[in-house]
């Protein structure tokens, strides 16, 4: 059972529980496409194919597996050697990835996160806790966080409890006194529960959950956790 007495701040994923990260990255890729397709035309050939592109990320992974929770360096790199690879200037890889990384922070809320978001952040405070590389600055809620705390900046990316401990070490707070929330079962659920935070998960499709420990909590939307915290 959820202790709320216990509670002295919130570590927040973003990726599918403030919005929905999917139309966000073929928004992204189609930004890059674009942008490739008159500067580096062989690249976005390349890029165009799925199967290259998962060959690609494969072979960044496999000369780079400590960097492999950095998604700026497996992007950045991925377009780097596909210009090598297709005889283009890799010198396009730079102004390239951040065409991506701007696309990337176009992001569609769900209807209740700006609400949640102001309810939460007026009660404790909140640290973006994220595998991938969305700036709540940038975004434009920066303004509801204390902090972003990114696997890249970890070292690790969930469910690894180092990242949870990183968060926690950020806030200067024990792992039992924050409560984790996040949107997928093992990632953010399990993860937080192995580095000893209380959790909530924000099952937004209905899930059943399938594992033999439990969240701390489990609600539908960023609204409903509110009211379950009561804030």
């Amino acid at each position: 059972m959820l202790d709320i007495s216990r509670i002295q701040a919130i570590t927040l994923d973003l990726d599918d529980t403030l919005w929905p990260v999917w139309p966000t990255i073929a928004r992204a890729e189609t930004r890059l496409q674009e942008w490739l397709t008159p500067s580096a035309p062989r690249t976005a050939q390349m890029f165009a194919d799925l199967k290259q592109r998962k060959a690609l990320r494969d072979a960044v992974v496999a000369a780079s597996p400590h960097l492999q929770h950095d998604m700026s360096f497996l992007r950045r790199q991925m377009i780097r050697d596909a210009m090598l690879q297709c005889g283009e200037d890799e010198a396009l890889a730079e102004p390239a990835f951040e065409v991506f990384l701007a696309a990337r922070q176009e992001v569609e809320l769900f209807d209740d996160a700006l609400g949640a978001l102001s309810q939460l952040a007026a009660r404790w405070p909140v640290l973006a806790l994220s595998n991938g590389n969305a700036d709540v600055q940038r975004i434009g809620i920066g303004q509801y966080f204390c902090g972003s705390h990114s696997a890249r900046e970890a070292g690790a990316a969930k469910p690894d409890v180092r990242i949870f401990h990183s968060a926690a070490a950020t806030l200067r707070l024990a792992p039992e006194a924050i409560l984790h929330v996040g949107d997928d079962a093992e990632l953010d659920v399990l993860g937080a529960l192995d580095a000893g935070m209380q959790t909530a998960w924000v099952n937004r499709n209905g899930h059943v959950w399938s594992h033999p420990r439990d969240p701390h909590t489990t609600v539908g939307t960023m609204a409903e956790l509110c009211a379950v915290l009561g804030v």
